[in-house]
């Protein structure tokens, strides 16, 4: 693997190397990375505390190993950085995009990199092992790398809850994130020192403990949909109407495959939705000719990519050494697969990822401009209008709870203020005059 680190424009480090997912999960654990599409290159900021967390990303991949003089001088180049498993990933790189290390302070940083490396190895195992999601897993792995980077003066060992109420007072004042987003960090930060540190936290002060306001979800009205949903291509907004006709969230639409669906019975397996949790709802009558129409399409691609050796697809948990035949099954196939074709760098098997999330949503984001709405309307707001027009139709509120999967009724309950009509059902008093 050869990973080419450059300096690019507005203050950024250009990164390129041959598809492999284990970089790019690496790279997305990168605070500020984001993915050029035109220039296929990834871009981090030029900072730093964004160079120490990539290569504590690139470390903890063991992928690559520990610097070496003789990797350091083969890496000395003006233009690039090229990493490979016999070069050295573990040393600041300056502004030019070059390796740099001198004396006893390279030997400190090499040290330090290799104990921030282990810690968060030690923190992925963990997360694992207690089965949490890989999108939660991936947002606590980035609230990790802040946290280091952020506190990178401080010796591992010396961290505790004056470090923590830093971090994420830092959060709230300088950075003015959403009260969410800083009790996201909180969780990530107590995972770390509660369940890998074996430190314990007692009493961590109001400051970091943010009060989360209620908000009333966006929600759009039925012809609104229809306004949307005419604005998207044709693989979209099947995506789209069947998260609004059904209530699925954005990832579970795309995390669908095909054994899912059962047209007989008009209903849709969400399997491992959020929480870990399975549960069933409607396939609407309207869409399953569009539906069948689409698979038919996706089948004819996958028995054409099979037949050419190709038409794999990732399996959930160990099931691909229960059945090493699975991956190429039809029944396992994504009934929204990418565009482009991936190789696994491993075991060389080629195949296809489901459509990534960030297309979806930045096509709605456009259908909703174009259609003229003044909302911030987004891929979950056809969730909150699939359970708002349900109770607006009359259906009971544990019904939708069961649809929409929620554990409590007291989350589907934001969605009764349709019931009473609110504002709207309250005649104001200037009609009158």
């Amino acid at each position: 693997m050869v990973v080419s680190i450059s300096a690019g424009a507005y203050n950024q480090l250009s990164i390129q190397f041959a598809f492999d997912w284990t970089i790019i999960e690496a790279l997305r654990a990168v605070p500020g990375s984001r993915w050029d599409r035109q220039d296929q290159v990834w871009h981090i900021p030029d900072k730093q505390n964004s160079r120490n967390a990539l290569l504590v990303a690139f470390f903890n991949t063991g992928t690559f190993t520990a610097p070496t003089d003789d990797g350091l001088a083969e890496a000395n180049d003006d233009d690039a950085l090229f990493v490979d498993p016999s070069h050295a990933v573990s040393s600041p790189i300056d502004r030019r995009g070059k390796a740099t290390a001198a004396g006893s302070g390279a030997q400190a940083g090499e040290s330090a990199t290799r104990q921030n490396g282990d810690l968060v190895r030690r923190f992925k195992e963990a997360l694992e092992t207690r089965h949490y999601s890989h999108r939660t897993q991936e947002t606590y792995v980035k609230w990790l790398l802040r946290f280091m980077a952020d506190q990178s003066s401080v010796p591992l060992a010396s961290l505790g809850e004056r470090q923590i109420n830093a971090f994420l007072t830092k959060l709230a004042v300088c950075e003015n994130v959403s009260s969410s987003t800083q009790n996201q960090a909180l969780a990530a930060l107590l995972f770390l020192f509660r369940q890998v540190l074996a430190t314990p936290v007692e009493d961590l002060g109001d400051v970091i403990r943010a009060k989360k306001p209620v908000r009333l979800p966006v929600v759009m009205s039925r012809e609104e949909v229809k306004a949307v949903l005419v604005q998207l291509r044709e693989d979209i907004r099947l995506a789209a109407t069947l998260m609004y006709g059904t209530g699925l969230r954005l990832m579970e639409c795309l995390e669908l495959r095909v054994q899912d669906i059962d047209f007989a019975q008009s209903e849709i397996l969400v399997r491992n939705g959020k929480g870990a949790k399975d549960r069933r709802t409607m396939l609407p009558e309207s869409l399953k000719a569009t539906l069948n129409a689409h698979l038919s399409r996706v089948k004819a691609l996958h028995d054409k990519e099979k037949a050419e050796g190709g038409g794999c697809v990732p399996l959930p948990g160990a099931l691909s050494r229960k059945y090493p035949s699975g991956a190429t099954d039809w029944a396992w196939q994504w009934v929204f697969p990418q565009e482009r074709r991936w190789t696994n760098s491993v075991t060389g098997e080629k195949g296809r990822y489901h459509m990534d999330p960030t297309i979806v949503q930045r096509a709605v984001h456009e259908a909703v401009i174009r259609a003229g709405l003044a909302k911030r309307a987004s891929c979950h707001t056809f969730r909150h209008s699939f359970a708002t027009h349900l109770l607006e139709s009359g259906y009971d509120i544990r019904t939708v709870q069961e649809l929409l999967g929620h554990s409590d009724v007291k989350t589907t309950m934001i969605y009764t203020h349709v019931l009473n009509r609110g504002p709207s059902g309250v005649r104001s008093p200037a009609d009158g005059l």
